[in-house]
């Protein structure tokens, strides 16, 4: 599965536990008629693919979901979902800087009645 959307949060990599268990979370915002912020996780090695993105870039995260079961100390089983990422990419979009400079207007260019009226037009049609 996969997410499309504009990141909105990059949290730095947070390690828990004494054997080094890494985790770092982003925010995307979904871009649909009813725009949903959801959490993704990244895990273990996964948290340095996260070095060269900054918040407002259209990307395109692909997912695991996970879910766990968890048992309270009064018995009660109750259950909780994750979003775990492990590839990103960056969309491209008409808001990012490109290497292509846009295209002036029309009308910031002069007419071209005078080229060749010297040549005579000896196409064929």
């Amino acid at each position: 599965m996969d997410i499309t959307g504009k990141l909105k949060l990059i949290n730095e990599t947070k390690e828990y536990g004494s054997n080094g268990f890494k985790k770092r979370e982003v925010v995307i915002t979904t871009e649909e008629q009813y725009p949903q912020d959801l959490l993704i996780e990244f895990i273990q090695d996964k948290c340095d693919l996260l070095n060269s993105y900054q918040v407002g870039q259209s990307v395109k995260v692909d997912i695991n979901l996970r879910g766990r079961d968890w048992e309270s100390p009064q018995g009660e089983i109750k259950y909780f979902n994750s979003i775990q990422g492990w590839r990103i990419e960056k969309l491209f979009s008409d808001n990012d800087d490109s290497t292509i400079p846009p295209v002036p207007p029309a009308e910031a260019f002069e007419p071209a009645d005078e080229i060749n009226k010297e040549e005579p037009d000896d196409l064929p049609f």
